[in-house]
């Protein structure tokens, strides 16, 4: 295909075979972070062939001309997967100018007994020395049960003293954790011993008590393991073949496997990408960054069967080992690039990944000529607000992709606690139904309001319900908590069956005759911007006019006083810029000069985001730029799609715009699949993917659940207890 597209004749064939390696000893145990040093070459004999498909010849001498060079090149150069995992586990630690700059207070010899316990609590352990001043506070509660109350960071954001150390790992070697809470990374002191020294500690008289952060890591990400085996302690069974093929992790990636798995077990991404007749690359200059060609090519791997198949190189003689797995590095790579967290190689919230996935997609261009498969997900929520005093109502509509749902929690008294149930903080609570969860989402609250009609400050109630509904409904169930302003797992159970279930009880009704609307929403809505109190605040202390203030906010989402003030240095010699903020209507900007278009997208931004930006700009092509790289997550309009100031389902031509989902009822759904996790952080610990389906499809038999473990695939065993304690579900409706 490639010679027929760019007639590049020349190709290299390389086939490996796997070294047969007898150990006498046992592997050596990870203490560490990092890439074992074993290479390719000692794990792999390497065969390779040349062959030019313009002359038709199947094995051209390797050394004749330039051949041998750049044979042995390409078998030198690392490939992509190796260069982008960039020792996936080892961190590199730098200093950092509060470090460099350090000031410390006058010497003092710090009593032993003072170096006992947190000066402000009675704990013992998890301590942290700040050196600037000597003060000794207890760090943040970490996973694995340490405690902490967080008093060194409250030192911190007293006194601004930024860098501690933790004293049970200073080692007599002058090795330390060493943490900057003003840059909230761990750093490298490499004056430790003349900064510790200025407190009376002495490092040849340490002795190191306490694990380090990285070896905490490192205990994190080995301790979380699914279980491959049943009660009786068989092992599961192997599954192979189309729809079973797992993928390698690559380094903390297991929130992006399992997210694949269940995205891919849908049949609108089946449907979407799963196309083996048609070529994904022709007329592509370079497929790896193109995000059509990566899914497809993921979506041929995991659907295909041909990689679903015991890993060859592994001894079969001690029963069918388990498949090789796909590494899906340029997905990774493609998909993370550019973006803060998913471009490092650091544990992920599978959630959020699932959000920039789906933004990822909705604004590619190639969804132009087929079906966007996150359509899917798509539905109309509605707000009803009631003002507590006039009764008046008013409607809002939101067009989401997802839904978290709050759990509710309910401690169960101590002295009812009962061993393995209570947890590591020592509370145990109650089971919750997915019903009542849904029924505290959509339960009513009052929120603090004032009324545009009556001028009251008593508040509105306000209920959110299903306008319509999704062909797939993704829940979130939030069992996050703060603790000391760490986000902690809370081990709530949620009963989730496996039987079909109805969502008619949560549709709203939309406006009764009996209501009275506001009257915002009983005439045509005109476009609103209410500027952040506190941001423009703080800019009229700067000493900026109001209006200013106002004009900055608008341009920069209302984001931050930080972000208004740059626009404003940025703009003071606009000759508009002490006018007062005029905002467009829809309808003044419905036809947005095609022209203005294609310059925001000569840019690098995609129609439907420069139609958008120009409609909220007025029109102005340098103002929308601005606007699009104040609001990233953009995800752009269609052209009938509907102003998104006015809060309506109309397009710009007046006629209704096509609702997202459903609003037919029956509203049947039934789980389909799982992303679960276990640690006490979605930062830590490990995600796996249950999926429901047929094992064997030529059977009569119900689907049957399959846990994705990574490149493990394995028909699964008590479901039951993982669905309670899933992070992520997606349930398919019933038509």
């Amino acid at each position: 295909m490639h010679y027929a597209t760019r007639a590049h004749p020349l190709v290299l064939n390389i086939r490996r075979t796997r070294k047969q390696v007898s150990r006498d000893e046992p592997p050596q145990k990870v203490t560490k972070l990092a890439i074992a040093a074993e290479t390719e070459a000692d794990r792999y004999d390497y065969h390779t062939t040349v062959k030019c498909y313009e002359c038709g010849i199947e094995d051209i001498d390797k050394s004749e001309g330039k051949l041998a060079a750049v044979v042995d090149g390409v078998l030198k150069a690392n490939t992509f997967s190796r260069q982008e995992e960039v020792k996936a586990w080892e961190q590199e630690f730098t200093s950092c100018e509060h470090i460099l700059t350090l000031q410390q207070e006058d010497a003092r010899q710090i009593q032993s007994q003072d170096l006992g316990h947190c000066s402000s609590c009675d704990l013992k352990e998890n301590l942290w020395l700040c050196l600037q001043c000597g003060n000794l506070g207890c760090g943040r509660a970490q996973f694995g049960g340490l405690k902490g109350n967080s008093h060194g960071v409250a030192h911190k954001n007293s006194t601004g003293h930024a860098v501690a150390v933790k004293l049970g790992s200073i080692t007599s070697d002058g090795t330390a954790d060493v943490y900057c809470y003003a840059c909230d990374e761990e750093r490298i002191d490499e004056s430790l011993a003349a900064h510790l020294a200025n407190w009376g500690i002495l490092l040849a008289e340490r002795q190191k008590t306490e694990k380090s952060l990285m070896e905490m890591q490192v205990d994190e990400n080995l301790r979380w393991e699914f279980s491959m085996t049943d009660d009786d302690g068989r092992e599961l069974r192997k599954l192979f073949g189309e729809g079973f093929t797992g993928l390698k992790n690559i380094g903390n990636s297991c929130y992006l496997a399992s997210t694949l798995q269940c995205l891919f077990a849908l049949p609108q991404f089946k449907q979407r990408y799963y196309l083996p007749d048609e070529d994904a690359v022709a007329g592509l200059d370079d497929p790896a960054q193109d995000l059509e060609t990566q899914l497809r090519k993921i979506a041929e791997g995991l659907l295909s069967g041909r990689y679903a198949i015991p890993d060859p190189d592994v001894d079969a003689t001690q029963g069918s080992p388990y498949q090789r797995g796909l590494a899906p590095s340029m997905l990774k790579h493609l998909v993370g690039r550019g973006h803060s967290e998913f471009s490092t190689m650091r544990q992920q919230d599978a959630f959020e990944f699932l959000l920039h996935l789906f933004k990822l997609i909705t604004q590619s261009q190639n969804n132009a000529k087929s079906q966007d498969p996150t359509s899917a997900f798509r539905f109309i929520l509605e707000h009803r607000l009631q003002c507590l005093s006039c009764r008046k109502v008013r409607y809002l509509t939101d067009e989401q992709d997802n839904l978290s749902i709050p759990v509710p929690l309910r401690k169960i008294p101590r002295t009812e606690a009962t061993g393995a149930e209570v947890l590591e903080s020592g509370d145990e609570y109650e089971p919750v139904t997915l019903k009542e969860c849904l029924d505290s989402f959509t339960g009513s609250e009052i929120v603090e309001l004032t009324c545009s009609e009556c001028g009251s400050k008593d508040g509105f109630s306000k209920q959110s319900l299903f306008k319509t509904f999704p062909e797939v409904l993704a829940v979130n169930a939030k069992r996050y908590i703060l603790v000391n302003w760490v986000p902690t797992k809370v081990n709530v159970a949620v009963i989730v069956g496996d039987e079909p279930f109805l969502l008619d009880a949560y549709k709203s009704h939309g406006h009764q005759p009996n209501e009275e609307l506001l009257p915002e929403d009983a005439s045509e809505s005109k476009p609103s911007f209410v500027a952040n109190a506190e941001a423009v605040q703080q800019l009229e202390g700067m000493g900026f006019p109001r209006v200013r203030c106002e004009k900055a906010l608008h341009a920069t989402g209302n984001s931050s006083a930080d972000a208004a003030m740059e626009w404003l240095f940025g703009h003071m010699e606009d000759p508009d810029i002490d006018e007062p903020l005029v905002l467009t209507s829809a309808s003044s900007v419905a036809d947005i000069d095609p022209a203005k278009i294609s310059l925001v997208s000569e840019m690098g931004f995609a129609p439907a985001q420069a139609r958008q930006a120009l409609r909220e700009t007025g029109g102005d092509v340098e103002r929308a730029v601005e606007w699009l790289f104040n609001h990233p997550d953009a995800q752009g309009e269609d052209e009938s799609a509907a102003p998104d100031a006015s809060k309506t389902l109309t397009s710009s031509s007046g006629t209704p715009k096509e609702l997202a989902g459903k609003s037919e009822l029956p509203a049947e759904f039934q789980l389909n699949s799982i992303v679960c996790h276990k640690g006490s952080s979605v930062h830590t610990g490990h995600y796996v993917a249950f999926v429901r389906k047929k094992i064997d499809e030529a059977s009569p038999a119900d689907p049957e659940w399959v846990l994705f473990n990574d490149e493990k695939v394995v028909k699964a065993v008590d479901v039951e207890e993982m669905k309670k304690f899933a992070y992520v579900y997606f349930f398919k409706r019933n038509d």
